[in-house]
């Protein structure tokens, strides 16, 4: 596993209460000024572009948290916290939405759900507007590539967890499970059950952590039996097709790989495309040919047949992520978590 999902916990030494006071004197203006730049009215107010960065860099520099900034001008926090994900068409993303939204709420806190589709720019137009609304934390799952396009986005120690998806280096906190393990148990039981070729369906973009550590169990399942990886049985489908039903990619990749006898797909919307495209075909399952997905969709128990697939510890991970932020934000230490949650292989019909 990657180093960066080692468990860890770090709770620093408290810190020196900033005020705005204390940056409205380091910078020589008054504490109106500061008040209204920290609070997104610097342009509404005509206060020069010029000030404004020196203030939110000062802001910085001495760790300011937003949600201290929100304190001192409401008399009080929002008590509402973002959540970003990828997709929320996905029963993945909707499924965890409503759990987070249940554990939010035990904490007296209201949620404002956005999904990035899966955009960059669109993800980072979002966390513009949580942050405006003055959330007073976000929780999120990123289609970022590089942590430092991250922390741009985030004020210094502003409450921030991650779930699902990791980026390398990030010192942020992260909720996620071991997707390297659980994809090798899987491929491991097709390789037990006398499977050599097995075809791996897997989505743009490929740099996302999930995907690719799925990719990296896949690969050391085949290996460490002494199956020769074949790149041929790989097939990345671009994500937008699969959004619009477009199927025609999984039959071609099919029927150009005959001799693949079992085929693991790294989530659910692909899963429901594989079974469309093989139904296509005239394939059985698990006559022709086995399958088993990435998450575990209500839906999946009652396909015929029964589709077998890794479940999520759902519950956990939206607890442990709102248990976390809800620390951040109380607290006025930098915190620091990393909790890796276990999957469970349910083998059903195909």
């Amino acid at each position: 596993m990657h180093n960066s999902l080692k468990r860890f916990s770090f709770v620093g030494v408290k810190k020196k209460k900033i005020t705005l006071s204390v940056i409205a004197e380091e910078l020589k203006v008054s504490k109106t000024l500061v008040s209204l730049v920290l609070n997104g009215k610097g342009d509404a107010s005509a206060i020069n572009k010029a000030t404004q960065e020196k203030v939110i860099n000062k802001a910085r520099e001495l760790n300011y948290k937003p949600n201290q900034v929100a304190r001192g001008l409401r008399m009080g926090t929002t008590k509402t916290i973002g959540l970003l994900v990828a997709d929320i068409s996905n029963p993945f993303f909707a499924r965890i939405t409503r759990t987070i939204e249940h554990y939010a709420e035990e904490e007296g806190f209201s949620l404002i759900v956005c999904s990035s589709d899966e955009e960059q720019e669109r993800e980072k137009r979002l966390v513009r507007m949580l942050l405006d609304r003055q959330v007073d934390g976000v929780i999120m799952t990123s289609t970022l590539s590089q942590p430092e396009d991250l922390d741009a986005l985030f004020p210094n120690q502003f409450p921030l967890v991650l779930f699902d998806r990791y980026l390398d280096q990030s010192k942020k906190n992260f909720v996620g499970v071991d997707n390297v393990s659980a994809t090798k148990e899987a491929v491991n039981h097709f390789i037990e059950n006398g499977h050599k070729n097995i075809g791996f369906l897997t989505l743009t973009p490929s740099y996302i952590s999930t995907l690719r550590d799925r990719r990296k169990g896949y690969m050391e399942s085949l290996k460490e039996h002494g199956i020769s990886p074949n790149e041929d049985y790989i097939i990345e489908v671009d994500y937008n097709l699969i959004k619009e039903k477009e199927y025609s990619q999984i039959k071609e990749f099919v029927q150009s790989n005959k001799e693949i006898s079992a085929i693991f797909t790294t989530n659910n919307h692909l899963a429901v495309a594989c079974l469309e495209a093989l139904k296509e075909l005239k394939l059985k399952i698990p006559e022709d040919i086995s399958i088993i997905t990435f998450d575990d969709v209500e839906l999946f128990q009652y396909t015929s047949p029964a589709l077998s697939t890794i479940a999520q510890p759902l519950a956990d991970i939206g607890q442990k992520a709102v248990s976390i932020l809800m620390d951040e934000i109380k607290s006025s230490a930098d915190i620091q978590k990393t909790e890796i949650l276990q999957t469970k292989l349910i083998i059903r019909e195909s």
